[in-house]
């Protein structure tokens, strides 16, 4: 069974700084892509920050410039450094990565954590 578990969500004023972390653990043959989703109270989740296997990296454009989506791949893990938080960064964060284990590749979800920017 993998779990994701993230970790590293807060409370920051506006300007500051947070890093949150993912880290994947179960029989894991290989991790490809992994992102971070966010989602804010009463809109849809939406993409934040994405990073493939061989390390490119994709932002939404709301975040370009603030946000640092990277990963290590020797402990399975993804981080997102966040910069420059703005109150409209608010959202309960989800860690997403596909991966493939003995029944093939899927989809997996970290349970959420939430990041409150105060104004």
């Amino acid at each position: 069974q993998v779990q994701l578990v993230e970790s590293g969500g807060g409370l920051v004023q506006a300007g500051g700084s947070l890093r949150l972390s993912c880290a994947a653990s179960g029989i894991i043959f290989r991790i490809n892509a992994m992102a971070w989703y966010r989602q804010a109270p009463g809109k849809e989740r939406e993409l934040a920050a994405a990073i493939s296997s061989d390390g490119s990296t994709n932002y939404a454009n709301s975040v370009k410039g603030r946000f640092t989506i990277s990963r290590d791949s020797a402990k399975n893990t993804v981080y997102l450094q966040m910069n420059s938080l703005k109150p409209e960064d608010t959202a309960v964060y989800y860690c997403n990565a596909n991966i493939r284990t003995y029944t093939g590749s899927n989809n997996y979800w970290g349970q959420g954590t939430q990041v409150t920017v105060s104004s």
